[in-house]
């Protein structure tokens, strides 16, 4: 547990945060999964198997682009647009109005039935460097595997997590189904370093 203070030399792999949502609500204030623009994750050295993406929210100057640029030109600019597939999820909306932190790219992430995610970093991206990536799983199980630092994440649905991507990290889904979460790239603040320091489920390393 993170009883209100870092471990000295070591920093947060994983954290649950303190809010949680409805993963029912969510998916019914969306389209048909089946017809959503999915677009297959460009890093295809980085997985087995099928791994795509929707663009929910991205920079503003891509409102207008194809989805592989809303999808994944997320990393630098300061200006930021929710698309009309957001924009029209009154749910989605709510659970980022809930986030007292700057909100960047928005995005789903499907992961689907047997595959897999080799073991990755994303540089930089972790809150002692400014970033974070929060993860609210939509659709999931048990046979769902996601690891950051060789440890797993026992993430459930409708709660959202802090995971440092700027470990290693891997996910493998087991399972006959395929995984949904929502991915959230924030500018960490006081209130989401609070969250990490604070919370009663996460991971020192």
């Amino acid at each position: 547990m993170c009883q209100n203070h870092q471990l000295s030399g070591q920093v947060a792999a994983f954290a649950q945060l303190s809010l949680c949502f409805s993963p029912l609500d969510i998916l019914n204030s969306l389209p048909k999964l089946t017809t959503l623009p999915w677009v297959p994750h460009v890093n295809t050295q980085h997985y087995q198997g099928q791994w795509d993406v929707v663009p929910l929210r991205c920079q503003a100057h891509h409102k207008s682009a194809h989805e592989i640029l809303q999808s994944f030109s997320i990393d630098q600019g300061e200006h930021w647009t929710n698309l009309a597939l957001l924009q029209n999820s009154h749910a989605l909306v709510e659970v980022l109005a809930s986030l007292p932190c700057p909100v960047k790219a928005v995005r789903l992430m499907r992961l689907r039935a047997g595959a897999e995610i080799k073991p990755h970093q994303d540089p930089g991206l972790a809150l002692e460097f400014g970033e974070a990536r929060l993860h609210l799983p939509l659709r999931s199980d048990e046979h769902l595997i996601f690891n950051v630092a060789d440890h797993r994440v026992p993430m459930q649905c409708g709660e959202l997590w802090y995971l440092n991507a700027n470990m290693t990290h891997s996910v493998h889904n087991r399972s006959t189904e395929d995984r949904i979460n929502v991915v959230i790239d924030c500018q960490s603040n006081t209130w989401l370093t609070h969250q990490v320091y604070n919370s009663a489920n996460c991971l020192w390393v």
